[in-house]
């Protein structure tokens, strides 16, 4: 493990790692300020690139984050209710999050507290449901035509 995160997880005693992937599991309501800490105290200047995962029991966020001082990588995992998934924003952190988490909020139904613009950004504003969700009902769908 890294330096930085040592320093991570000494700051925030709730995290954890992820044997088979390497990732820090960080509490949801510890995210945000954990992301701050990384980027103004640890270097961790760039968001590489934030995605969602689908576990069917729950959601999950991956955080790819890259210092470019210390040329270290981080990688942060966050679990997130099913039912209702909402976990602050990052995009006061990293400009580059916008993106990401509004296409998290197109495709997974994710919500992002205090994100300055959460709207879909993929689909139709009138699109129903999410899908990249597992549970996704795909009925009365049409395959595009080959051509």
């Amino acid at each position: 493990m890294n330096t930085a995160l040592s320093t991570l997880k000494n700051k925030f005693p709730g995290i954890s790692e992820e044997a088979a992937t390497g990732c820090q599991i960080v509490p949801a309501q510890d995210i945000k300020e954990a992301c701050l800490f990384l980027k103004e105290s640890l270097g961790f200047a760039h968001l590489m690139c934030l995605t969602s995962i689908d576990y069917k029991d729950n959601l999950a966020l991956v955080y790819n984050l890259y210092s470019y001082k210390a040329k270290e990588k981080a990688a942060l995992k966050v679990f997130l209710d099913r039912n209702n998934p909402a976990v602050d924003s990052v995009a006061e952190i990293w400009r580059g999050a916008d993106w990401h988490e509004r296409e998290a909020f197109d495709m997974m139904g994710i919500n992002f507290l205090g994100h300055p613009d959460l709207r879909r950004i993929l689909l139709p504003d009138d699109w129903t449901g999410h899908p990249l969700r597992k549970d996704y009902a795909r009925e009365g769908l049409e395959p595009m035509p080959h051509i």
